[in-house]
């Protein structure tokens, strides 16, 4: 008869030790990290050059020679001090005509809002133990996706949560703070 103890937390069960760094420290010693690629819209731009930008990203990927993830994930859009400068600019306006074009842009961010929009976020992700590896993986990575047209930085401790909260919760955002009544 198993005594197995069945926890009703997440984090129970995934082998996650931290985050710090930029990187996943699991209890396995292995750490997960990568870059994050910032979005270009290709299709703005004529065809010759979309079919070079395609054939440059296929290049960068055919020489990375380890196992490695691409990732794409949602984040919230958060404008609420977008639209706390709209209302400051609201109120401070005394032209009915300059209130009414700041109230139709104070409505259509609400309506962002309430629609729960997110921007899509890029990421390449890889496994390793040896933070040496790592960092050189990471510089190299920046290099060949620079070559390639596209900006990448190192993952952030609040990219990796996002990752994180995307795949385990659902896509919601974990809160954590004072309970107020």
């Amino acid at each position: 008869m198993s005594t197995e103890r069945r926890s009703k937390y997440t984090n129970d069960f995934v082998p996650i030790r931290t985050i710090s760094n930029g990187v996943i420290m699991l209890e396995t010693n292995e750490k997960v990290t990568g870059v994050k690629i910032f979005p270009r819209n290709i299709f703005i731009s004529d065809i010759e050059t979309q079919n070079a930008i395609i054939n440059n990203l296929k290049n960068v990927y055919n020489t990375i020679d380890y196992e490695f993830w691409i990732i794409a994930a949602d984040r919230p859009v958060d404008i609420t001090s977008y639209l706390s400068r709209l209302q400051l600019l609201y109120n401070s306006q005394t032209s009915p005509v300059k209130r009414k074009l700041i109230l139709d842009d104070i409505n259509k961010a609400n309506m962002f809002t309430m629609n729960n929009v997110v921007d899509t976020e890029f990421y390449l992700l890889f496994k390793e133990k040896d933070m040496d590896k790592i960092q050189k993986k990471i510089r190299n990575l920046i290099q060949t996706f620079a070559s390639a047209g596209l900006n990448a930085t190192q993952t952030s401790n609040d990219d990796l949560r996002i990752i994180l909260d995307n795949f385990l919760n659902g896509g919601q955002t974990t809160t954590v703070g004072a309970v107020m009544a």
